[in-house]
């Protein structure tokens, strides 16, 4: 394979690079591209009007269907696409007729006059000509003979040869019946209806086609060479003299295939994810993700992806060209056409785009789109639903599987922790039978503990609460004179502004001798434990490490717990109580059940969708301003990251750890500002699921990534495209701006937190709309 040979890998591209011309032509489709300087991208939108929206590495040429832009009409609604060499052609979806344009003059039609009346099934752009196969795209006869004709490059415009094609078309062709046709740079070939290909043209020959007698589905071109997708096994079969011949196609099934300058690409027909062979970058192309459509210029290809419709480009060459900026629509995942769907096959339901009033996406509605099901899921994923009559098959991540059957597909140990978990189980239930077997005496014991583990009631409503002179659980001296005397165990959760003393033994049995498996996390202060206090009450423990122990005296460690049990919030995770029994550090913290947002965006936890995204925003920045305005004195957090930042029961944000504020500083402001950038860090990684810093980015930096393109107006082009994307995608773009703002390198223009909270606040009662 020419990846595992890099010199070779070098040498042959260099070949391709200087060579006179170096052109892929893809299948018809909803999205194609076209070739060559000038190369530009189109696709049919999922509005249901079968609009085409196209874009280009100069976003100054960006056609795009929105009622305010005044290039909505030039282009009229395609029922298909294939793309040449700087021109892109479709079959118009209201008459089938054929349609050339540029993406210079997408309002003059590039299709000679002879031929801009006649209806055609489909239609194929090679490098200066196209070819289609007569007969109404929608009609159920699915085959028809061809017509040819060339587009000349004259004085850098693009013009059709009138009267046809000379070179390209072939009388002895002119009385066959074709199901599909592909052209390519000086070569048309066509899958003859009774089975077998054909190929005609001045450089057909050099492919090296001959008798060609199986019925194929699916033909892309390259400059020099032909695939297609072998009808009864789904497997690809290619012909041709370029560079190809040293990789050939994987032995796995295909739908559609796509072709570039010096490689081809494919849909697997199992997970629906690309593969590639020929010159290409391998580490560019998207895994675990699956495509129901792709299309390729010259060293990009584009695709439309199967669970959202949102559009995503990728380079897949090795030389520094401009990458491809596709805008934040979503598009069409296959052709609309007549008839039920066969085999194998699935109508795609509009109605899983959840947009009012949409209910299909062809501009007729008893048209439909045929896609086909897929059979496996990615890595990471599991098959969670078979793929039915309107629906695909449905992957779930594997951070979701809770059963045996998918554990193995997922290789989680979860049978093994399913049985520990049934060990300890039983366990139980033989220390709760030895405790009845020990007799009375045991049970007055119990009986006698639990009544003094009860808080002391003071009358009232304040029977309910622990008797505490201040804000730390001291103990009261009318009550408590016995210095040896320890707390009470925690019975409920303390009421606001009180924090539990805990015994030292019982933080070691709530957390099993703070045992690893135990543990949440770490970090500089110690570790954080997860705990079950005897009443059941999940907490989690923070136990500080020698280190910081060593570093921190005990009057250093109470006036910071006079600071943390006087938080309230609920943004912020509270304080229940703490430990300092023989030297310990150890605060006990409200449990916070789904974990990390940084988990979620970046380690494998279920993945956010936009409106609880959001939502968390809004809730971190409410957090952070209690911290900066509402408490007295103010206070800064001086680490606002995700990983600081937990989410509860019902996943609602709460800021965490608080073991560097700061409230006495005289230069509070600029702390604050710190607090801001590092907020603006966290919106960017809630927008784009990247890390705040990440050597797979170039820059690695999420700042340096991201700012440069959010000024230019490209906040699109960094919104997380691994998230269902909404129809209305403008919150999206305003959050993109307000966290160009919190980073801005000059603190004086960075908003205060009461200003982000508020846009944040107005962006959630707005709203999106899916």
């Amino acid at each position: 394979m020419t990846r595992n040979h890099p010199f070779l890998l070098f040498l042959l591209l260099l070949l391709t690079l200087f060579s006179d011309a170096a052109h892929g032509f893809g299948s018809m489709g909803p999205i194609s591209a076209a070739f060559g300087e000038d190369g530009f991208f189109c696709a049919i939108d999922a509005s249901g009007r079968q609009t085409v929206i196209c874009w280009s590495t100069k976003r100054a040429a960006l056609v795009s269907p929105p009622a305010s832009s005044s290039l909505v009409n030039i282009i009229p609604p395609m029922a298909a696409l294939s793309g040449g060499e700087g021109f892109l052609c479709g079959i118009l979806a209201n008459t089938s007729f054929a349609h050339c344009w540029t993406n210079a003059n997408p309002g003059k039609n590039l299709v000679p006059p002879a031929y801009r009346t006649t209806a055609y099934s489909h239609i194929a752009a090679g490098k200066a000509h196209v070819c289609g196969i007569r007969g109404s795209y929608y009609s159920d006869r699915d085959s028809g003979t061809v017509d040819c004709w060339d587009i000349v490059l004259r004085s850098s415009n693009y013009t059709a040869r009138p009267g046809g094609s000379i070179l390209m078309y072939d009388q002895s062709i002119s009385n066959l019946v074709f199901r599909k046709v592909a052209a390519g740079e000086g070569f048309s070939c066509g899958i003859v209806r009774e089975g077998g290909i054909v190929c005609w043209g001045p450089n057909a020959t050099g492919l090296g086609i001959s008798a060609v007698a199986d019925s194929f589905t699916v033909l892309a071109t390259g400059k020099g060479s032909l695939c297609g997708v072998l009808d009864n096994s789904s497997t690809v079969k290619c012909w041709g003299d370029n560079v190809l011949a040293v990789d050939q196609p994987p032995e796995m099934g295909f739908t559609s295939l796509t072709a570039g300058a010096s490689y081809f690409c494919g849909i697997r027909k199992d997970n629906h994810e690309v593969e590639c062979w020929g010159i290409y970058n391998s580490s560019q192309i998207p895994k675990g993700s699956g495509f129901s459509a792709i299309a390729s210029s010259d060293f990009s290809v584009c695709g439309i992806r199967e669970v959202d419709l949102v559009l995503d480009c990728w380079f897949t060459g090795t030389s520094p060209i401009p990458s491809y900026d596709p805008p934040l629509e979503l598009c069409s995942p296959g052709l609309c056409t007549a008839g039920t769907c066969g085999a194998a096959e699935f109508s795609f339901n509009a109605s899983i785009l959840n947009e009012p009033g949409l209910s299909s996406l062809c501009l007729r509605g008893v048209l439909s789109i045929c896609s086909p099901c897929g059979t496996n899921c990615s890595d990471g994923f599991f098959l969670s639903s078979p793929c039915t009559n309107n629906s695909d098959r449905v992957c779930s991540r594997c951070s979701l599987c809770q059963n045996t059957s998918c554990s193995t597909v997922c290789g989680l140990p979860l049978l093994r922790d399913m049985q520990q978990r049934h060990l300890r189980e039983q366990r139980r239930l033989l220390l709760i039978a030895g405790c009845s077997a020990s007799g009375f005496l045991i049970l007055l014991i119990c009986s006698f503990l639990m009544t003094w583990g009860k808080p002391v009631p003071t009358g009232g409503d304040a029977g309910k609460q622990f008797r505490f002179m201040s804000c730390l659980g001291k103990k009261d001296s009318k009550e408590r004179t016995n210095d040896h005397e320890f707390p009470p165990p925690l019975a409920s959760i303390p009421s606001v502004g009180l924090a539990q003393i805990f015994r030292l033994v019982e933080l070691k049995d709530a957390t099993n001798g703070f045992k690893e498996f135990n543990e949440l996390g770490r970090g500089s202060y110690g570790f954080v434990y997860k705990a079950i206090l005897p009443d059941g009450q999940p907490v989690a423990v923070k136990r500080a490490n020698a280190a910081t122990i060593i570093h921190s005296n005990s009057r250093e460690f109470e006036m910071e717990l006079e600071i943390l049990c006087k938080l309230r919030h609920s943004n912020i995770v509270n304080l229940l109580g703490y430990c300092s029994e023989m030297g310990e550090r150890i605060l006990v913290y409200e449990f916070m059940q789904h974990g990390t947002l940084h988990d979620h965006l970046h380690g494998g936890l279920s993945p956010l969708n936009w409106t609880l995204r959001l939502r968390i925003s809004m809730q971190a920045a409410k957090g952070l301003e209690y911290l900066h305005k509402e408490v007295s004195p103010p206070m800064v957090h001086r680490d606002v990251k995700t990983s600081n930042i937990l989410l509860d029961s019902d996943l609602v944000a709460r800021i965490a750890d608080f073991g560097l504020i700061i409230s006495s500083e005289k230069d509070l402001n600029d702390d604050m500002k710190a607090d801001i950038y590092n907020f603006g860090i966290v919106l960017l990684e809630i927008l784009s699921g990247r890390k705040a810093y990440d050597i797979d980015y170039s820059p690695p930096d999420i700042v340096e990534w991201a700012g440069p393109q959010i000024r230019k107006g490209r906040g699109a082009a960094i919104v997380d495209r691994n998230v269902t994307l909404p129809r209305n995608v403008e919150p999206l773009l305003k959050l993109a701006d307000m966290a160009e703002l919190a980073v801005r390198e000059d603190p004086n223009e960075r908003p205060t937190i009461s200003e982000i909270s508020s846009w944040l606040e107005q962006i959630v009662k707005d709203g999106l709309v899916y």
